[in-house]
Order: C-alpha cells, then sequence, then structure tokens
C-alpha cells in the first residue's frame, strides 16, 4: 500500500481540523481548539481501481502566511488542500497566497481548493462569479461543510485518486 503525505492549509478557523476529523473519524465537535504547529491523523482510502492508499494528513496550524516552521512541517508533501471559510472572505486572499508558496516549494503536486461551511451559504462572502473563477483553474474546486458532513469524503477521495496516477 502505498503512503501520501498530505497538507491542510489554510487561514486559523477556516475548519481544516473540522474537516479532517469529519473525514477520518465521521465526527464535528462544536469545540473550537486552536492547533498549535500540526496534528498528524491518518485513514486508508480505497479507490476506483480498487487498489488502497494511506493518507497521512498533516493539519497545520492556521496561518496567512508559511513561516520556517510551517515550510518544515510542508516540506515531503505529497499533495495538499488548501481550506477557505466561505463566511470570511479575507480567509480566501490568504489561501491564495499559501498556494503560490506552496507551490514554489513543491512544484506541481496535487491540490484541491476546499470552500468550508457550505452549511451557511447564505452568509458566504465569497460570491458565485468568484466561484466561477476560482473553479475554472488548474486546481479543484470543492465545496465542503464539516458540519454536516458534505462533500468531506469526496473531496478526500478526489485527492486520493489524483495521487494514485503519480
Amino acid at each position: 500500500m502505498r503512503v501520501k503525505k498530505v497538507c491542510m492549509i489554510g487561514d486559523f478557523g477556516v475548519g481544516k481540523t473540522s474537516l479532517v476529523a469529519r473525514f477520518v473519524h465521521s465526527v464535528f465537535s462544536e469545540k473550537y481548539l486552536t492547533t498549535v504547529g500540526v496534528k498528524i491523523d491518518s485513514k486508508i482510502v480505497t479507490l476506483s481501481n480498487a487498489e488502497t492508499i494511506k493518507l497521512v494528513l498533516w493539519d497545520i496550524a492556521g496561518t496567512s502566511a508559511l513561516s520556517t516552521t510551517e515550510q518544515k512541517y510542508l516540506r515531503g508533501a505529497a499533495a495538499y488542500l488548501l481550506v477557505v471559510d466561505g463566511t470570511r472572505a479575507e480567509t480566501l486572499t490568504s489561501a491564495l497566497e499559501l498556494d503560490k508558496m506552496a507551490q514554489e516549494m513543491l512544484g506541481a503536486v496535487p491540490r484541491i481548493l476546499i470552500i468550508n461551511k457550505h452549511d451557511l451559504i447564505d452568509q458566504w462572502e465569497i460570491s458565485e462569479q468568484q466561484l466561477q473563477q476560482l473553479g475554472s483553474g488548474d486546481r479543484p474546486l470543492a465545496l465542503c461543510s464539516a458540519l454536516i458532513g458534505e462533500g468531506v469524503e469526496d473531496t478526500f477521495t478526489q485527492l486520493a485518486e489524483m495521487l494514485s496516477s503519480d
């Protein structure tokens, strides 16, 4: 079985930890616990061709820029998920900057941009036009809700499928 390191990056409070908890343990906690440093979890995913791949998920503390420490955590990642809080437009700006930094470090590894908190779409600060622009590039776009689980399993599985081709 192949093992792939996947990093979760994005600003603080966007739902990185909640997405990992929903994907790995099928749970959601209302308690907000700030990640300090990095939290590592893993899950085995069965691909469409019946192969399995183990995703080792590095949930990196929220930041709008990669410090030397976060760069060390990112090193060796086979892929990453950029997470945005749809109710806070500034987290999209941070994620796009983090994407540039991560690409400079890692090169063209698979990545997906997740707009989280889809259950609160009526409170989103990201417009439909922005979503269309974000979804038209070389980076897939996923709309998810860690709270209700919408899109979470599909997004992580999509990333695993992207990793299976390398």
